[in-house]
C-alpha cells in the first residue's frame, strides 16, 4: 500500500505563497525536500509547477506529475493529469510513496488522503497570498520534530512529521 505524504513550508501565520513565490529562502529546507522526495512522483498543480525556477524544472529525480485544468498545457518531462483521483491513483500502482507537493488547492484536495504530513514550520510570521489548511490535532499527531536555524535568512525553523490518527 502507498503511503501519501504532504510535504510544506508553512510561515507561522500558514502562509505558503506570496505572488507565486516562496516569501523566504531556507537552502536548509531546499535540501531537506530534496533529499525525502528524491526517486518519488511529486504531485503539483501547474501553478506550483511553472513557480519552480527554470533549472528545476521538471524536478530532476523525480516523476513531476501536474495537475491542470488546461487541456494544451504539457510541459517536456511532465506527466499531466486533468483530475486528482486519476493522478493519485496512477502515483499509487508506480510508488510506494507519493509525495503531494502543492500548491494551496492541491494541498486541500490532498488533505484527505494523506497518510503523513511533513512540515518545515518557519518560526516567523510572513506576508503573502497562498496559505495552507491549519493541521487539525483531532485529526493528526506530532511524531518527530528537529529545530534548526537559519543563518542566511536568520529565522528558526523545525522539520515536522505528523501521521494521521486511527480513529
Amino acid at each position: 500500500m502507498s503511503e501519501v505524504i504532504i510535504i510544506v513550508a508553512v510561515a507561522e501565520n500558514y502562509v505558503i505563497g506570496n505572488k507565486g513565490k516562496i516569501p523566504w529562502h531556507i537552502s536548509e529546507d531546499f535540501q531537506h525536500f530534496k533529499e525525502i522526495t528524491m526517486d518519488f512522483p511529486c504531485m503539483m498543480g501547474d501553478v506550483t509547477y511553472e513557480s519552480l525556477p527554470e533549472s528545476f524544472r521538471p524536478l530532476p529525480g523525480r516523476e513531476n506529475v501536474v495537475l491542470t485544468f488546461n487541456k494544451d498545457y504539457h510541459p517536456e518531462g511532465t506527466t499531466i493529469f486533468h483530475d486528482f483521483e486519476e493522478a493519485l491513483e496512477y502515483c499509487k500502482k508506480k510508488y510506494d510513496k507519493v509525495f503531494i507537493t502543492g500548491g494551496a488547492t492541491i494541498y486541500r484536495i490532498g488533505m484527505p488522503h494523506a497518510d503523513k504530513l511533513m512540515i518545515t514550520r518557519v518560526h516567523k510570521e510572513y506576508e503573502g497570498d497562498v496559505f495552507f489548511p491549519q493541521v487539525k490535532k483531532e485529526e493528526w499527531v506530532e511524531v518527530e520534530r528537529e529545530d534548526h536555524h537559519s543563518d542566511k535568512e536568520d529565522v528558526d525553523f523545525s522539520f515536522v512529521t505528523y501521521v494521521r490518527k486511527n480513529n
